[in-house]
């Protein structure tokens, strides 16, 4: 029976091919398995409910005429779809041979000079392995710099580009803030896989951009041309989901795209700013789905990640920078690996243009500049330049190792300030300050605290510096 169902729809290819372009064909139709054959009945299996809806909706004509030509007018199709994890079947409404008696208009074959002219997602020739995949090619794995704060979320990544759509990590979402390298990291597994994998559609698109697509397909009557272009992707990458939120058309069209795409075995990778669970105005069918892989989470870069990047871009420029200016930016920059980057960047100009060597005192001016310029965080810097000028105390007595009441107490003043004015660790604070423990830190910001309850001028006086701050 498996062997008639498989030649009555081989006849009905045959039909189906004089009529559709080839990439309809291989999104629609070759994906069908002929499952049965029940005397004038042919039984096929399609991966999904918006499958078989598509083909209803778009070809169900056709598919009377390839029936036709096969069976006779008496042929009967009936669908059986595999819902989400593939292991229950279930059986649509038959589409009767009596059904579509009226008259109607032959489907056209449309040439490729027409599909190039009517769609914007037509690929060429479904040349998948040619096919513009939208990736930087110089995020890879090699220049990711692996630290504590990304170490699951880079082996997981790796483990899907070594073998996409293989291991339980389908979908797989990698969430985090601001310029932590979820885009490098996503474009890394991308890059790994159009290497390594000849012939696998890779594509990136961003969800604005996903977004902007659906709209104009909607508004050029080409959503059909979309919806076939994005179920043949091999590995689809959409960073920064969470602008989907709110989108409700845009949502069930990627609903139906990630279901298609998952029950064929194909990759889905994603990004977001926050794990599934906080995101809002997401259908909860999507936010189930998005759980059914590994969500990996990436972190502020520790002080060992920092100072390896840090390496890692000048060695990549060729410069040569003593340890103590590394150490320092990587003390005084502790946000994400964007703005440190930024301040390398502008720290290797600044020596180019002046003709002069990367010293300490240039990655301060640098550093203090990049601050003052977009209204970041307080510097430790200002801290301390304020902090001097208010005690009459020299900036190497904060650092000494003296116990003098008259330079503890302004050296306490400015860790408890550091540590209220800036996103800095407190074993950052303490390098800045002789190269301290975080312990000796938390001592100090005690002390300060026990002192402003029970001195009202200390508190007057810490008070009064912190709002010079607050000023600027």
């Amino acid at each position: 029976m498996e062997n008639d169902a498989q030649i009555v729809w081989n006849n009905c290819l045959k039909v189906i091919k004089q009529h559709v372009s080839e990439q309809s064909y291989r999104t629609w139709f070759e994906p069908v398995i002929p499952y049965k054959l029940l005397g004038k009945k042919l039984i096929i299996q399609v991966p999904s409910q918006f499958f078989y809806e598509w083909l209803e909706d778009n070809y169900v004509q056709l598919l009377r005429k390839a029936l036709d030509f096969s069976l006779g007018r008496e042929g009967q199709l009936e669908y059986s779809i595999v819902v989400d994890s593939g292991d229950r079947v279930k059986n649509s409404p038959p589409m009767s041979v009596n059904a579509p008696n009226k008259p109607h208009k032959t489907p056209e074959k449309e040439t490729e000079a027409e599909k190039k002219v009517n769609s914007p997602f037509v690929l060429r020739g479904l040349d998948n392995a040619q096919s513009e995949s939208f990736l930087n090619r110089s995020y890879t794995f090699e220049n990711f710099i692996e630290g504590d704060c990304n170490r699951l979320a880079r082996a997981a990544s790796f483990a899907v580009a070594e073998k996409p759509s293989v291991t339980s990590f389908n979908p797989l979402m990698i969430y985090g803030g601001v310029g932590l390298g979820k885009t490098h990291l996503v474009q890394a597994i991308g890059n790994y896989i159009k290497m390594n994998f000849e012939g696998k559609f890779v594509l990136y698109v961003s969800s604005e951009k996903f977004t902007s697509q659906f709209i104009n397909a909607i508004r050029n009557n080409s959503l059909q041309d979309f919806m076939a272009f994005y179920m043949q992707v091999d590995v689809l990458i959409l960073d920064d989901v969470q602008f989907l939120s709110g989108k409700e058309k845009t949502q069930e069209t990627f609903f139906h795209i990630f279901n298609h795409l998952h029950q064929s075995g194909k990759q889905i990778v994603m990004t977001s700013d926050r794990p599934p669970r906080d995101l809002e105005g997401m259908e909860d069918r999507l936010l189930s789905r998005f759980k059914w892989g590994l969500t990996a989470d990436l972190q502020s870069p520790d002080l060992e990640t920092r100072i390896a990047i840090i390496h890692k871009k000048t060695q990549d420029e060729g410069i040569d920078i003593d340890f103590e200016v590394i150490e320092y930016l990587a003390h005084s920059i502790d946000s994400n690996v964007r703005e440190l980057e930024g301040v390398m960047i502008s720290l290797i100009a600044q020596a180019s243009l002046t003709q002069r060597t990367i010293d300490l005192e240039l990655a301060k001016r640098t550093l203090n500049h990049i601050v003052t310029e977009s209204e970041k965080e307080v510097s430790i810097d200002g801290i301390v330049s304020v902090v001097t000028e208010h005690y009459s105390v020299r900036i190497a007595d904060l650092k000494s190792k003296s116990r003098l009441r008259s330079i503890v107490i302004p050296r306490q003043v400015a860790m408890y300030l550091a540590k209220e004015l800036t996103n800095l660790s407190l074993k950052s604070i303490g390098y800045h300050f002789g190269g301290r423990d975080h312990s000796t830190v938390i001592h100090a910001i005690q002390t300060v605290n026990d002192l402003m309850d029970t001195n009202k001028e200390m508190e007057k006086e810490v008070n009064s510096l912190m709002k010079q701050f607050k000023k600027k």
